[in-house]
């Protein structure tokens, strides 16, 4: 009787830790896009997105960094989907189940996890030294694709695990071979899942620093990026270099820069969030 009540008090407070920590965790997330707004939301006009960066905050704007955003990620976009989808395609629907299966999949899982500091430094090495790309657009998505890769490997087996073996069984019944099978049957009913993984994937390439601070990003770049091989700058370099300087005015922008940050990995989230909840009710009906 002691322990049972001793235990219903260890449920209860912990549930009540739980909580509190939930309830700290918004109210501070709260507080600081609450000051972000404050700074940035007067200052996001259309000279702000369309002017290059300038040494004076007043004039500076966005331009360089968020069209090398958007070819980051359209060039990471073209370079993982395919591999990560084909390859997890391949692990999940012809893959033996071996020694050799068993030691890919927990690798991959375990890449998932590895810090994109690393993949800043086998980017280094492998695209920016020895394909001599340089600290070009083209060098910064690979860098990107393959941190991402594990992600949308990982999304793709689980989707095509999700899909019931019964579809499989009944395209086969009606004469169908496995990549016909995959292609018209599988490959449709997990593409909600699919696609969620990847969006999820590419919020978390728009985001990242580190990588490529690593290949050699630029922070200030005064043109706007037409080809593969050009330099570039991207949104959170943007925003690291007009934090490190001691005018207000750049913190303002920085601030500003932040919300549009936001706001693209807001829509990539709810895109996925909708495309999840399509799909489970086409696999629940």
């Amino acid at each position: 009787m002691n322990n049972l009540k001793r235990n219903r008090i260890i449920d209860t407070s912990f549930k009540v830790f739980g909580i509190i920590s939930t309830f700290f965790g918004l109210v501070m997330l709260a507080v600081f896009i609450g000051k972000i707004l404050v700074d940035g939301l007067m200052r996001i006009d259309w000279d702000f997105i369309t002017s290059l960066p300038s040494r004076k905050p007043e004039k500076a704007g966005i331009l360089t960094a968020w069209t090398g955003t958007s070819w980051i990620l359209g060039l990471t976009a073209i370079i993982s989907i395919p591999l990560g989808v084909a390859a997890g395609i391949y692990l999940e629907e012809y893959g033996k189940r071996n020694k050799l299966g068993s030691l890919i999949e927990i690798n991959i899982a375990n890449l998932a996890g590895v810090p994109s500091i690393i993949y800043g430094l086998l980017g280094l090495q492998l695209f920016v030294r020895s394909m001599n790309l340089g600290g070009s657009l083209l060098a910064g998505a690979f860098t990107l694709a393959l941190l991402i890769l594990p992600i949308i490997i990982v999304a793709t087996r689980e989707a095509l695990k999700a899909v019931p073996h019964t579809l499989r069984e009944a395209s086969f019944g009606m004469g169908a071979t496995r990549w016909q099978t995959i292609w018209h049957q599988v490959l449709p009913a997990a593409s909600g899942g699919i696609l969620t993984g990847i969006i999820l994937a590419l919020s978390r390439a728009v985001g990242e620093t580190a990588p490529l601070i690593v290949i050699g990003a630029l922070a200030y770049v005064p043109f706007v990026a037409k080809s593969p091989m050009d330099e570039f700058t991207v949104l959170p370099m943007q925003i690291f270099n007009w934090v490190s300087r001691p005018q207000h005015g750049f913190i303002v922008n920085a601030a500003a820069a932040i919300i549009i940050l936001l706001i693209i990995t807001f829509i990539l989230n709810g895109i996925a969030i909708y495309l999840r909840n399509k799909w489970q009710k086409k696999v629940n009906w």
